[in-house]
């Protein structure tokens, strides 16, 4: 079979146009769609568009709302994020709103699939077409997921081509239940998984990027724990949205065994000898981290959306002094710096009283006042001028929270090159908007070892799904079957203490077990919730679990602290003022919000849609 070269990343390097752009560069429309199948690479290309409805989870990663209408970030600019966190949204007014982009994606795929076969080009092989279809029910299955996880239960088209421009009462159609659309994903899935021409990895430069066996092993693990949280299971919130004939769309019972089964979709991916943690050939805890990102295409990785240049993603995090171009507008809250442990494992915050002030765990070690010289790891990444004083309350801290967390008054590391940062007001890298609201950037989308003053950004493989997140999958869902009595096979209990172990040991850290041996279930759920919010920082994670464990009300809501960004200074100076826990925004999350509303224009359009609870 010949080789189909998925050039670097996947989903960019398909045709960015549209199926009817494709066409409209022919002069006969019915005519030109019956010559699209007698070539192959004319049906390669309709490919090619079916598939470019991927996100671009790199590129997008600072216009997506998934970051910065979370505890975990704020944004200097003004983006979709703000009229979530502002509470300022409704159905007329969706932000970052993407059915309409993925129901198009469905139609191509569904135009892909019931004409392939048509082309009768030699060239294109049995092989190739069987190659195309598979891969094209793969990305048909995740558009629907990604709207599932978005807008809860969406409405199953099958194969129909649907007709945007036919009457209303055509389009009309109700949404199907969770669990029918989750069965939908799953067992499109699982007949991938089963397909002999789904390969179990990729086998050479031209498979990468490609849906492979663990891709579609991946994706289930990730809905199978939705399923199993709160807002999927028994949520009574939304018991009263229903279809027109009275069909509850959502589970009226909370299932225990949903826990069972979000375990076993993990653990296949877990005892899978191709995915493996990345460590580097040094096994240095801070590069194992940071090249999880940064080592193009490792063992870690599941699947990936893009392989790309750091540009779009780095931009948008490197201060603005050290020249060449520079936003340096995404920065982390005050909620997210604390959240990370000290470098003996323990975790030195346990919550805020109403002025903002941590409760601090004193076994610990961790000190919230105070300035003194102490020494900063020296890692590829940022690094401390001579002498400097800094912040304890950044001392000691584990080796994740220097990946990923810049401070002010830190040297930015940029290829041979470094250079001090101030971000208050009137630093050299607090200018006009583009400037940090909270007083730290993050520092783990940036390549350090190249200099982006000089147009050099570096390649990564973004990590839609990797192994990293399948174990904590694993390790929540195996708690709490535990917590709830539901019966695991004998090894899975040890099996998660093991894959936790191995996780925090990755990046120098003691067992979670030693660490809290006292522990009881309860806690452990409570400390694996800590890890995932640390271990998958910034990688989209956040906005979706504060939903599915309907813990948003309390995270994402009310006011969200950060460093005293307006004391004044001038060039790198970072003056004491600075260092004080200040309010950089106050934001609004109502019950409604846990799920998208469905726009207006969509409900005009399908007059069946029942909209979700509270819109």
């Amino acid at each position: 079979m010949k080789k189909l070269y998925i050039a670097a990343c996947f989903c960019l390097a398909l045709m960015n146009t549209s199926c009817d752009s494709f066409l409209d560069k022919q002069e006969d429309e019915a005519l030109t769609f019956d010559k699209i199948w007698n070539t192959r690479e004319n049906t390669e290309k309709y490919w090619r568009n079916a598939m470019s409805f991927l996100p671009d989870d790199a590129g997008d990663w600072s216009y997506a709302p998934w970051h910065a209408a979370t505890d975990e970030a704020i944004l200097a600019w003004t983006r979709d994020s703000e009229k979530i966190n502002a509470g300022s949204w409704n159905p007329s007014n969706v932000p970052y709103y993407e059915m309409n982009h993925y129901y198009k994606g469905i139609r191509e795929c569904n135009i892909f699939l019931q004409n392939v076969d048509r082309c009768t080009d030699p060239i294109a092989t049995e092989d190739m077409k069987a190659m195309w279809k598979a891969q094209t029910h793969f990305a048909r299955a995740y558009y629907y997921f990604m709207m599932m996880r978005i807008y809860g239960p969406v409405f199953l088209i099958g194969d129909e081509i649907m007709d945007a421009t036919a009457s209303t009462e055509a389009l009309a159609r109700p949404r199907n239940t969770w669990d029918e659309c989750v069965s939908y994903v799953v067992s499109e899935m699982t007949a991938l998984i089963e397909n002999p021409i789904v390969t179990d990895g990729w086998k050479s430069d031209s498979d990468k990027g490609l849906a492979t066996k663990g891709a579609c092993q991946a994706v289930i693990s990730r809905l199978r724990l939705y399923c199993a949280r709160d807002l999927f299971n028994g949520n009574q919130l939304y018991a009263s949205v229903k279809n027109p004939d009275g069909t509850p769309l959502f589970p009226l019972q909370y299932d225990n065994s949903k826990w069972l089964e979000a375990a076993k979709a993990a653990r296949v991916l877990i005892d899978n000898p191709l995915y493996k943690l990345y460590r580097g050939d040094d096994n240095d805890p801070y590069e194992n981290y940071f090249d999880v990102l940064w080592k193009t295409w490792n063992s870690e990785l599941i699947w990936t959306t893009g392989y790309k240049g750091g540009y779009n993603i780095g931009v948008h995090t490197a201060p603005g002094a050290i020249g060449g171009t520079a936003y340096g507008g995404c920065s982390v809250t005050q909620q997210q710096v604390d959240a990370y442990a000290m470098k003996n494992g323990l975790y030195p915050i346990s919550g805020y009283d109403n002025d903002g002030k941590p409760f601090v765990n004193p076994e610990s070690g961790y000190e919230d006042a105070g300035l003194s010289a102490w020494t900063y790891p020296n890692w590829l990444g940022a690094s401390a001028p001579s002498g400097a004083k800094m912040p304890n309350m950044f001392k000691d801290r584990e080796p994740r929270f220097y990946v990923s967390i810049f401070f002010s008054g830190l040297e930015w590391k940029f290829g041979s090159s470094k250079k001090k940062i101030s971000l208050a007001d009137g630093g050299n890298s607090a200018v006009s908007h583009d400037r940090s609201r909270a007083g730290y950037l993050m520092a783990r989308f940036y390549d350090h070892r190249s200099n982006s003053a000089t147009n050099q950004w570096g390649n990564l493989t973004y990590p839609t799904f990797r192994l990293g997140e399948i174990y904590l999958n694993y390790i929540e869902s195996v708690l709490e079957c535990k917590k709830r009595g539901v019966i695991m096979p004998a090894d899975y209990e040890s099996k998660a203490m093991e894959c936790w172990a191995d996780l925090r040991d990755r990046v120098g850290l003691p067992s979670i077990v030693s660490v809290y041996p006292n522990a009881d279930v309860d806690k452990l759920i409570e400390l694996c919730r800590q890890e995932r919010r640390i271990e998958l920082a910034f990688e989209g994670h956040r906005y979706f679990d504060t939903r599915t464990w309907m813990i948003a009300k309390a995270t994402d809501a009310g006011p969200v602290w950060g460093m005293n960004v307006n004391a004044k200074t001038s060039g790198d100076v970072t003056p004491d003022e600075f260092w004080e826990r200040t309010v950089v925004d106050t934001r609004i999350f109502k019950d409604n919000f846990y799920l998208y509303p469905f726009s207006q224009s969509e409900k005009e359009r399908n007059t069946m849609l029942v909209q979700n609870y509270g819109w």
